[in-house]
């Protein structure tokens, strides 16, 4: 109940102190699809922006300083974190908490450090932060999610999943911004969306979402369909080739 009420908090006080967005965030990226093969090795990704005056605004330009902070997200699943406990000479899963919806990827880049650009409020109630995603009323309960949720983004985070870059973002004038962002080999397939948020004396003034897609090609993309779609068959092909293969490395090693 007090973790609902902590949330239900800062909620409330982010919709105070979020204002009227007033300025228009003109924003790409450099790749709308990225192309998963065998030789996949990671993509490197490119935000620019530039912040201008509302349309129809009689504002011809906009005053700074600005902080913009772009979050990546990929595509989201319950995704289930066991606790393995050693209990007479064996290692055994003991206790778990499912997390709804939670992240495959989640990457933030910023142009200063985050609780220097806003408060912790708004950068937990617009799930900026990765902690953000583990604060949602869980059955499991508060301190239990809490928990290992913390342990879920520290095993994600050496996995090259979850990050915060605080020096990413660079200015290449008062209102002109870009980024880099390498997406890991171990990047999941589906749908991503980059969000824009731009940040002016702790709030926001504008923002953008733009969504791109990494998907799996060729042979890599019928293995994956072949084991969602048709998973006995999938199993027996593999039982298959796991026997031709260990016939011919016996054949092979008699020789």
């Amino acid at each position: 109940m007090r973790l609902a009420r902590w949330l239900g908090a800062l909620v409330l006080i982010g919709l105070l102190v979020t204002p009227v967005l007033a300025d228009r965030l003109l924003s790409t990226i450099s790749n709308d699809a990225i192309e998963i093969t065998s030789s996949f090795d990671g993509e490197r990704m490119t935000f620019f922006g530039s912040i201008a005056p509302e349309a129809g605004s009689d504002q011809k330009f906009v005053e700074g300083p600005f902080h913009v902070v772009i979050v990546v997200l990929g595509p989201t699943a319950d995704r289930v974190t066991r606790q393995m406990t050693h209990n007479f000479g064996i290692w055994l899963n003991t206790d778990q908490v499912i997390f709804p919806k939670f992240p495959s990827y989640f990457h933030v880049l910023s142009s200063g450090k985050l609780t220097g650009i806003t408060d912790v409020a708004t950068l937990t109630t617009q799930f900026i932060l990765p902690e953000s995603h583990t604060l949602v009323p869980n059955a499991a309960g508060w301190w239990k999610t809490a928990v290992f949720g913390h342990e879920l983004i520290r095993l994600m985070t050496r996995q090259g999943l979850f990050g915060v870059n605080e020096n990413a973002v660079n200015f290449l004038s008062d209102t002109t911004y870009s980024a880099r962002l390498t997406l890991p080999s171990n990047a999941p397939p589906g749908s991503y969306l980059a969000s824009t948020y731009v940040f002016k004396d702790g709030v926001i003034i504008a923002r953008k979402s733009e969504g791109f897609a990494v998907r799996k090609i060729g042979f890599e993309r019928f293995l994956a369909l072949a084991a969602v779609q048709q998973p006995l068959l999938y199993g027996v092909i593999c039982v298959i080739l796991a026997l031709f293969t260990g016939w011919l490395g016996g054949v092979l090693f008699k020789r």
